[in-house]
C-alpha cells in the first residue's frame, strides 16, 4: 500500500467510498464524477501506479480484475454491453496513480 494513494485509503477503509463489489483480489466503487449511467472503478488491492508497473507474476490480480468487469457485466440489463478503460499515464488522462479500470454502461458508445 502506498501511504500518499487515495484508493489505498480507500481499500484499507481509511476513506468512505461506494462499495459494489469485492473479493479478494479487487475492490469496485462508485465513480465520484460519473461519465455515464453506470461508472465503476475497479481498483486491485495491491498498489500497482499502472499497467505498466505489472509484472508475470500479477497474472491471477489481472485476470481478477477482468472477472470482475465479467460479473459486473451480468448485473445488468440486457444487453450487458459495457467499456473498460485503462488509463495509463498522465498524458492518457489518468489523474490517480493506482491502477484502476473504468467500468462504464446504460448509454451507447460510438466513439473508441
Amino acid at each position: 500500500m502506498a501511504l500518499d494513494c487515495i484508493f489505498c485509503s480507500i481499500i484499507a477503509r481509511q476513506l468512505p467510498a461506494t462499495v459494489i463489489a469485492e473479493n479478494e483480489h479487487v475492490i469496485v466503487i462508485e465513480d465520484i464524477v460519473p461519465k455515464a449511467p453506470i461508472h465503476y472503478l475497479i481498483l486491485p488491492k495491491n498498489h500497482m501506479r499502472d499497467i505498466r508497473d505489472a509484472q508475470p507474476c500479477d497474472g491471477m490480480l489481472l485476470s481478477a480484475l477482468l472477472f470482475m468487469a465479467q460479473e459486473l457485466s451480468s448485473r445488468l440489463d440486457a444487453p450487458g454491453a459495457f467499456r473498460l478503460v485503462f488509463n495509463n499515464g498522465h498524458e492518457a488522462g489518468q489523474r490517480v496513480f493506482h491502477m484502476h479500470a473504468h467500468f462504464l454502461a446504460g448509454k451507447q458508445y460510438t466513439d473508441i
